[in-house]
């Protein structure tokens, strides 16, 4: 009323609070809630009811002093705004502490004062949002460890926005009414704000609504300080249900300064009111350290830290560490917990923890792509996930889920099955073909590498299904390609282009990130246009391997695809290394024929005479008993030992197709090791007890590379990876622990070295 100096009072009053925080200390003392009566708890009630009374007259009071009677100057009115909108942060306060009260008029008293700050669907997102998700990636106003306030404030705001009308309009579903029935608490929110904006207006005229607007964002940028320095980092854990842990005084980060508790009707104790929700202020209970985190300072200190990130990571990020330490020390990552794609998709996030502790590799690719979870939910993927609880016990449900996944990854849904789904993908050419073909494997990898991760398919019966799904990709888009030119330039007729996998693809014993490398083969005719069908080719086949959960990029040197007219191919007009270019002949498979099959009948007849009689014949299988420098040795690292196995295994079993192959017995020509060795052993070309263990080594060799290429980075140790990823390492490869998986996979290194060494005579 009298303006003048008499408004430095109030300014003066808020500045003090951190240091009357400091001067009156901390309040250790708790109200006992069965002890405390109801008339106790009246009394400290009529505070906030007298504050719920007053603020609506003594806002509307001072807005009349500035607008209407006009006795204040410019600077007087403006210090009187700022008073309004500080002491405003306390209304909200008060709001807060009405709408979770249990009487009704209570609450809506609440919902009328956060009107006042044009925020009352804080009511509903409050209440059914942050409190029943606090702690979790599924609520926003709980800040992961390395989100910095400015990050975090506009998130929050529009999730509080558009999570409370949708949590509005889930409820009105719920009892069968319409989103815009009257019921809809957000009729009383939008008449509530509406009221208050149309008194500005009244009072003001238009150019009050704006900085009433910026009043109003100044009130809610202080109470989300609050928000973000309460639960930062701070993280409830995912329960192997899929569920998550129970709220408890540890979620909230806790201060106990005296004159804040009676200026902020025990506002700083949080961590209590998130274990029940309905307590009073007055009994909210404080904890100390060995329940609850404590904030390093008042609620003062903390928000001017807060505005300034790198700051407040160096005080807050290693508190945050030790509280891991203290309340989770059974978790060594928490990056799942942190990661974006958890807050991209939250309601996967049990998922996104199994991936994140077992498979760091996959878990950069839902970084990167999160959609890929949805995949998670499809029927092909739901359908095979039998629930917990479906048999008589856990090992019964084990083995049907498994075999459910067997049948159908590896028969029901082959390589035929999956070019014929591709196929009804409409394509405008051949590069949206390949685009189109790169997210379909990579949903249909992702699918299959969690199975394995689960121990549903074993590594080495995943790299089936992979390999199904690298033949359809390539056949499709190399479908897409020779339309494109036969389209385009010329006519092609049936059976004039046909592609060949060479190497793992071949051999049906594909790992994630494997190479590309293909043989494609043409007939005479196409010689003019060669180059323009590689061209096109390789173009659509670097999108196809671009962020391709399946394939590595392609080389720039170009090895990955050979071309050859098929008489030249036939005739031994071939360019490059000869004796390599033997060995990869040893596995090639035919993926893609335009129709015609005459073009793949010629190339194996030309295939199996080149291994049989090929010039280069006899210098490869001079080469394949000259190479000790991969030898196995003891103490060489894990994955070291399993890559010096594998390339003595296919030593042994190139060795075995080129030597131990007599005419009219082709079995031995398999792409697949395992089938050499075990045609070997039953024609008398390797005595069976070698066959069966070149078979066991090479089964445990490709399962561990297998799941290691699918969880692990390239050039990572397993012996450095984290206990969960060498624990997951093991289960994959059927082996109770990691020790275990070192002296199998070393002892089967040795085998394929020892057993090579025998065929060629080295021993």
């Amino acid at each position: 009323m009298y303006g003048g100096w008499w408004l430095i009072g109030p300014m003066i009053f808020f500045m003090t609070v951190n240091p009357l925080d400091f001067a009156f200390g901390a309040d250790e003392r708790n109200m006992d809630p069965k002890k405390t009566s109801e008339k106790q708890v009246f009394w400290y009630s009529l505070p906030v009811w007298l504050w719920a009374f007053v603020w609506p007259v003594t806002f509307v009071f001072a807005l009349w002093q500035i607008f209407m009677v006009g006795q204040l100057a410019l600077w007087e009115s403006v210090l009187l705004v700022l008073i309004l909108a500080t002491e405003a942060q306390s209304i909200f306060i008060v709001g807060h502490e009405l709408i979770h009260r249990r009487a009704a008029w209570e609450r809506y008293v609440g919902e009328f004062l956060l009107a006042s700050a044009s925020y009352p669907h804080y009511a509903t997102e409050h209440f059914y949002i942050h409190h029943a998700y606090v702690g979790t990636p599924l609520d926003v106003g709980s800040a992961p460890k390395g989100q910095s306030f400015w990050h975090y404030f506009p998130r929050e705001l529009a999730s509080n926005l558009f999570g409370s009308w949708k949590m509005a309009s889930n409820r009105m579903a719920r009892r069968s009414l319409p989103t815009w029935h009257f019921r809809n608490p957000f009729w009383r929110y939008g008449i509530e704000t509406a009221a208050w904006y149309a008194f500005i207006f009244y009072v003001g005229g238009w150019w009050a609504v704006p900085v009433y607007m910026f009043l109003c964002l100044g009130i809610v940028f202080s109470m989300k300080i609050s928000n973000y320095l309460q639960h930062y980092g701070l993280s409830r854990i995912c329960l192997p249900n899929g569920r998550f842990e129970r709220v408890r005084p540890r979620h909230s980060w806790s201060a106990n300064y005296k004159f804040s508790k009676w200026m902020f009707f025990n506002f700083q104790r949080h961590p209590d009111h998130h274990v029940i929700a309905s307590r009073n202020y007055p009994l909210l209970q404080h904890y100390g350290a060995d329940e609850s985190p404590q904030l390093p300072g008042s609620y003062s200190t903390m928000f001017n830290l807060a505005l300034r990130p790198k700051r407040w990571f160096e005080k807050m990020d290693p508190l945050i560490d030790q509280w891991r330490e203290r309340f989770y020390p059974e978790i060594e990552d928490w990056s799942a917990y942190e990661s974006q794609v958890a807050k991209a998709r939250p309601e996967a996030f049990s998922a996104i923890v199994e991936i994140f502790e077992a498979a760091p590799r996959l878990a950069k690719a839902i970084e990167r792509n999160p959609g890929l979870l949805d995949r998670l939910q499809d029927r092909e993927f739901t359908d095979l996930e039998i629930p917990e609880g479906f048999g008589p016990d856990a090992e019964f449900e084990t083995i049907a889920r498994s075999g459910l996944v067997r049948v159908y990854w590896m028969h029901e849904f082959g390589a035929a099955e999956m070019k014929d789904q591709l196929s009804q993908f409409p394509v405008q050419d051949a590069a949206d073909a390949a685009e189109i073909v790169r997210i379909w494997s990579n949903d249909k990898v992702f699918q299959v590498g969690m199975h394995t991760l689960r121990c549903n398919l074993s590594p080495a019966e995943a790299g089936i299904a992979l390999a199904n799904i690298a033949e359809a990709s390539i056949a499709t888009i190399l479908y897409a390609v020779v339309d494109d030119v036969a389209g385009r330039l010329y006519h092609l007729d049936d059976g004039e282009v046909a592609a060949f996998a060479l190497g793992e693809l071949a051999a049906k014993a594909v790992a994630p990130h494997t190479s590309p490398d293909l043989l494609l083969l043409y007939k005479d005719n196409l010689e003019d246009h060669k180059a323009d069908l590689f061209r096109r080719f390789r173009e659509a086949l670097n999108i196809l391997t671009n962020d391709s959960l399946l394939f590595e990029p392609l080389s720039t040197s170009r090895k990955d695809i050979a071309a050859y007219a098929l008489s030249d191919f036939e005739n031994g007009n071939r360019s490059g290394d000869s004796t390599s270019e033997l060995l990869n002949l040893a596995r090639a498979r035919c993926i893609f024929t335009t129709g015609n099959p005459d073009n793949e009948a010629r190339f194996e007849a030309a295939r199996h005479d080149i291994l049989m009689r090929g010039s280069a014949r006899e210098a490869l299988i001079s080469e394949l008993g000259e190479i000790p420098d991969n030898a196995f040795t003891e103490g060489i690292s894990l994955i070291d030992s399993m890559n010096r196995g594998l390339l003595n295994i296919e030593g042994a079993a190139r060795f075995l197709q080129l030597t131990q192959s007599p005419e009219g017995q082709e079995s031995l020509l398999a792409n697949d090791a395992i089938t050499v060795f075990r045609e070997a052993g039953k024609h008398g070309g390797i005595a069976e007890d070698v066959a069966d263990r070149l078979v066991r080594a090479t089964e445990l060799l490709r399962n561990l590379r297998g799941i290691q290429r699918l969880i692990m980075d390239d050039g990572e140790k397993a012996e450095n990876a984290s206990e969960k990823v060498k624990s997951t390492l093991a289960q994959a490869c059927r082996l109770p622990d990691f020790d275990a998986l070192t002296e199998a996979v070393a002892q089967a290194a040795a085998t394929a070295e020892n057993e090579w060494a025998a065929l060629t005579g080295r021993v």
